[in-house]
């Protein structure tokens, strides 16, 4: 997860460009997936909150459609990463961050502590907020104390390890730190978007050696300065002039695309807060649909579609749309075939056109004073959504908005849901959940 209320992140990896209709459409990073039945990261292996295969269940109890459950040794709310036959997700354990690997049959593999725990502010969070990211060979974890650590996957072994607020400079965030690392062809990534020292630092990822930190010094008012959300890496496109690999980021009142060869920002879009509120702290992360970078901000109230490209301050110029009626605080949208699905954090679901922000349909899933945290997560052409007491509605997006099924864990969940091989394994702050039907 990543937010100030507890973690809703993304990762990504790799290289890729889909050429359609002759025409390149840059897309997500997303190259080192590994065999089908990989999640890598927050937001899943096509980056966007899309996953694969068919046959998951529909409904689901504490009892019913439950293949295995595992109590996690201590308090963590970051969403788990799937490679092979291990699952690996954070939290803290004895007054330490921690990770712990189970196998897909929930038997605990290994479990590494690191350094002492920062604790979470707010009652939805936890110093174990940023999720993992993976390649298949280490994983990375991240934490609200500044600890940035490199593992094995197969062992847990720390083949490297750092601490972002001992080289740079305390955390200045008012609540939680939300923010996951993110993976280049090269580097982990991690971005800080404080009050105070605001930056992007890439590490190599074998060594921890840092390969450059740029700041990201904008002119955002009081806690509109901070930001709780994860970078997305997309390949550029010489169609666009821009470079190989960028990093798009949001928060601060603004959008910026960074080379993630050197991090110099490419292009940036200001105006997310032209009244200057002080208090628009950012908490979703943008998702690319195709060649449009969508932006949710304002507290969940706005959302904003801008087109790729060009060079230095491109406000003028390549904002696609944007809607003042309509947005998410904390969940992430989800973006497939030209739509942009999302979940407001009071449980409105709507699906947009991503070329012209039009609704193409929405509805309303089950309220209680519950919100919705999780970012949503769209497979076999239905949209999982889940509340934070652990109650989830599925959703077929086909032929629009129809609650075709869901269940509940009962247990407080922030975590999104993952979903691979029919398996949906919903982390909540207590347990792994392992949901498949019979």
């Amino acid at each position: 997860m990543g937010s100030c209320i507890g973690g809703i992140s993304g990762i990504v990896t790799g290289l890729a460009v889909v050429f359609t209709a002759g025409v390149a459409a840059a897309q997500p990073v997303a190259a080192e997936r590994g065999a089908a039945g990989t999640w890598p990261g927050w937001r899943g292996p096509s980056l966007d909150g899309v996953a694969a295969g068919s046959g998951y269940a529909t409904r689901w109890s504490p009892t019913d459609n439950v293949r295995w459950k595992v109590a996690l040794p201590g308090l963590g709310a970051s969403t788990p990463v799937v490679w092979g036959d291990r699952i690996v997700l954070t939290c803290s354990i004895d007054g330490h961050d921690a990770a712990v690997c189970y196998s897909r049959a929930g038997r605990e593999l290994w479990r590494r502590s690191l350094g002492a725990t920062k604790a979470g502010k707010h009652k939805k969070a936890t110093g174990a907020n940023s999720s993992p990211v993976t390649d298949g060979r280490h994983v990375w974890v991240y934490f609200k104390s500044g600890e940035l650590a490199c593992l094995d996957l197969a062992d847990g072994a720390v083949v490297w390890k750092t601490n972002l607020q001992e080289q740079f400079g305390e955390d200045t965030l008012w609540w939680d730190l939300g923010t996951s690392p993110v993976l280049t062809g090269r580097a982990v990534v991690v971005a800080v978007m404080q009050s105070g020292p605001s930056y992007l630092a890439a590490f190599d990822r074998g060594t921890g050696k840092l390969l450059w930190k740029q700041d990201r010094l904008l002119n955002a008012p009081e806690e509109a300065a901070q930001s709780y959300s994860t970078p997305v890496v997309v390949a550029g496109e010489t169609r666009f002039g821009e470079p190989a690999e960028m990093l798009v980021v949001l928060g601060a009142d603004h959008v910026t695309a960074h080379d993630a060869a050197d991090g110099r920002e490419v292009w940036r879009v200001g105006g997310l807060n032209p009244g200057g509120e002080r208090f628009f702290r950012s908490i979703a992360s943008p998702v690319i649909a195709g060649d449009i970078v969508i932006a949710p901000y304002a507290r969940g109230s706005t959302l904003t579609a801008i087109r790729r490209g060009g060079t230095g301050d491109v406000t003028a110029t390549h904002v696609a749309w944007a809607r003042k009626d309509l947005g998410a605080d904390v969940p992430t949208p989800t973006a497939k075939d030209g739509k942009i699905y999302l979940c407001t954090d009071k449980g409105t679901v709507a699906c947009l056109d991503a070329a012209t922000g039009k609704t193409l349909w929405s509805g309303d899933v089950e309220k209680n004073r519950n919100a919705y945290s999780a970012s949503p997560i769209l497979v076999d052409g239905r949209l999982v959504v889940t509340r934070e007491d652990g109650a989830a509605a599925i959703i077929d997006v086909a032929s629009g908005f129809k609650v075709i099924g869901g269940g509940s864990v009962d247990e407080m969940t922030v975590a999104t849901p993952v979903c691979v091989d029919g398996a949906i394994y919903l982390r909540t702050h207590d347990s792994l959940w392992c949901i498949a039907g019979t």
